[in-house]
């Protein structure tokens, strides 16, 4: 159980992040730099990998962080350069904000912009379905730390 009580927190955190990040996030619209985009380019990966820290902590299947890790290297992280690609092609101040901002590890204070999270990109970006796959599977460990 003392393992639920610390990944359960680092997996919200992961979970608030993503949420946060969907609640700026205008896809194909416009370089996104308020929010977590000011310290951070790909939010939404790091927070995916809060989650997976989390996760891997709670359950103490310390074969889940090299299971995680394989598939951000493989899947994510050519995910990433590709978004980068085309970003760059799509909006020509994407390099600029590309300089100023770190790709996954965050650095402060970054840009400063007056934009406000928005719900209705959180639900356009459907970011509740992380919320429901965590709370399936928060119930599943606590199911299990219970047995």
């Amino acid at each position: 159980m003392r393992s639920v009580i610390w990944g359960v927190p680092v997996a919200i955190g992961g979970l608030w992040l993503r949420g946060w990040a969907a609640g700026h996030l205008e896809k194909n619209e416009k370089v996104v730099s308020s929010g977590p985009y000011r310290f951070l380019r790909n939010p939404l990966y790091g927070g995916t990998l809060l989650v997976a820290a989390g996760l891997t902590l709670a359950s103490r299947q310390w074969g889940l962080a090299f299971l995680f890790g394989a598939v951000f290297v493989g899947v994510y992280w050519p995910r990433m350069e590709l978004e980068d690609q085309h970003l760059r092609n799509l909006f020509k101040d994407y390099p600029a904000y590309a300089e100023q901002v770190p790709l996954l590890w965050p650095k402060f204070p970054g840009i400063d912009t007056p934009d406000k999270f928005r719900w209705s990109l959180y639900s356009r970006n459907e970011e509740y379905n992380a919320l429901i796959a965590f709370l399936v599977v928060m119930g599943f460990l606590l199911w299990r730390a219970k047995a």
